[in-house]
């Protein structure tokens, strides 16, 4: 049996070429680093690797993470400039049983001793949204954060190894240096192959707080299925930050177990995550809380083609 999981409609296209990866008795690591590396080279998802949103000083870092879930081996980098594929920086660190979580300067130097793409991350058209989000704040009191859609993919080969990988350009317009729960080992991703895998996505300051992750992985360990511990780890979450604070960010998962089964929860309306499984066709599915619940319904044509086109029209600055 074989399957791979991702969050956000963004993963479709790599998720289908991974699968017929997985198909031909590939591994899952290189069927999660291809997927992720398709969703990073394509310049109009705004939220990975080229044409991914800017700090505040209109510099691209990006963040990524790597978990191999037969061996525990884990790879990151954070706060990375200029380098076009972190996901398979952060797959060569975990080859490393030290030093295998680099940030910023650190990271770009072993980056390119290494040999990786060197490549200038921020696209004229990244430039157009921070222009424009700059004369939004300035002008209508909103926000600056928007746009920290991960990129995070469970993938399980017929050999029965689990590896978890993510890809992100953080939060738009975030703080120089700030890094978020994408490439840390237990928050944004975790894999164990005697178990399953799951990657979460949303507001990574409090995705951390829950070590959300590794949580779902751990409840499907004491016997919950994935749909379950997904649920129920985003519930627990939210109402925790609830309690404390009076408010939850964003927090979206998706998990797979080591018999193939899958499960996703929110706390939000219109997450969107992609399931392709042995013998059955790559599908989006969009996930919505109701009533406190994550209601799973199949992504219709039409929103298929909506997605798009937001996503490739011209920005009016």
């Amino acid at each position: 049996m074989w399957a791979i999981i991702a969050t956000w409609r963004m993963a479709l296209e790599g998720v289908q070429e991974a699968g017929n990866l997985l198909k031909e008795g590939k591994s899952s690591g290189e069927a999660v680093e291809h997927a992720i590396r398709r969703v990073e080279d394509f310049p109009y998802y705004k939220s990975v690797g080229y044409g991914g949103l800017p700090n505040e000083e209109m510099i691209v870092e990006l963040d990524a993470g790597y978990m191999d879930g037969n061996t525990m081996a884990m790879g990151a980098v954070a706060g990375i400039k200029d380098f076009a594929n972190p996901i398979s920086i952060a797959k060569e660190l975990s080859k490393d049983t030290v030093n295998c979580v680099l940030v910023a300067e650190g990271a770009e130097k072993y980056a390119g001793k290494k040999g990786f793409e060197r490549k200038t991350m921020l696209t004229d058209r990244a430039k157009q949204h921070y222009r424009k989000r700059v004369k939004e704040v300035r002008e209508q009191e909103l926000k600056p954060y928007d746009g920290h859609d991960t990129v995070g993919e469970v993938a399980l080969d017929s050999a029965g190894k689990i590896v978890a990988g993510t890809s992100t350009s953080g939060l738009f317009m975030k703080k120089a240096g700030r890094i978020g729960d994408s490439p840390i080992v237990g928050g944004g991703f975790y894999a164990d192959s005697e178990v399953g895998g799951a990657t979460a996505t949303g507001l990574g300051e409090d995705l951390m707080k829950g070590c959300i992750s590794y949580e779902i992985v751990r409840k499907m360990k004491e016997g919950m299925d994935p749909q379950e511990a997904c649920q129920r780890t985003v519930d627990e979450l939210d109402a925790k930050l609830k309690k404390s604070r009076g408010f939850a960010g964003d927090l979206s998962v998706v998990a797979i177990d080591k018999d193939g089964n899958y499960g996703c929860a929110t706390n939000i309306q219109n997450f969107s995550f992609v399931i392709y499984r042995e013998n059955e066709e790559a599908k989006v599915y969009l996930a919505n809380c109701i009533d406190g619940k994550t209601v799973i319904t199949a992504a219709s044509q039409e929103w298929m083609d909506q997605y798009m086109q937001e996503r490739m029209a011209p920005i009016q600055e």
